[in-house]
């Protein structure tokens, strides 16, 4: 447990362990409906950050705890592999941008492939063919 909560508390990690603490933050005012899980879906907009019409909030949630814990986990291995003080400071000093941008591929890959369904779209199947309209289907008597 003292391993967890150097790695989380340390110099490097205290800064994803408040982000963290800011998104349990959010997340129980939501819960206690003082805020709507889409309050920053009008101030940016999706596309450009590649997460297509999901949630900002629900991603930046998944990016941030992600990344806090790919960040742990990385501390804790370095402090279990015995390097000396200056190169265990510089990796994990390295050790934030790297899980930082890992998170925000494995959320771009998670929310990025979800879009939002158009009522054109709800007619086609998975081959990408369109399906015949309900009153054009004829059935033999």
């Amino acid at each position: 447990m003292g391993e967890f909560a150097g790695a989380a508390f340390g110099f490097p990690g205290l800064v994803l362990t408040a982000a963290f603490a800011a998104v349990i933050g959010f997340w129980a005012l939501v819960l206690c409906r003082v805020v709507a899980p889409d309050a920053f879906d009008g101030d940016v907009d999706s596309e450009t950050l590649g997460i297509a019409g999901a949630p900002v909030a629900a991603a930046a949630s998944v990016a941030v705890g992600a990344g806090w814990a790919l960040h742990l986990t990385g501390t804790v291995l370095l402090g279990r592999a015995g390097l000396p003080g200056a190169w265990l400071l510089l990796l994990s000093m390295a050790l934030l941008p790297c899980a930082l941008a890992l998170s925000w591929l494995l959320t771009r890959r998670l929310f990025g492939r979800r879009r939002r369904v158009s009522p054109s779209d709800a007619h086609r199947c998975a081959s990408g063919s369109a399906l015949p309209a309900p009153d054009s289907v004829r059935t033999a008597v």
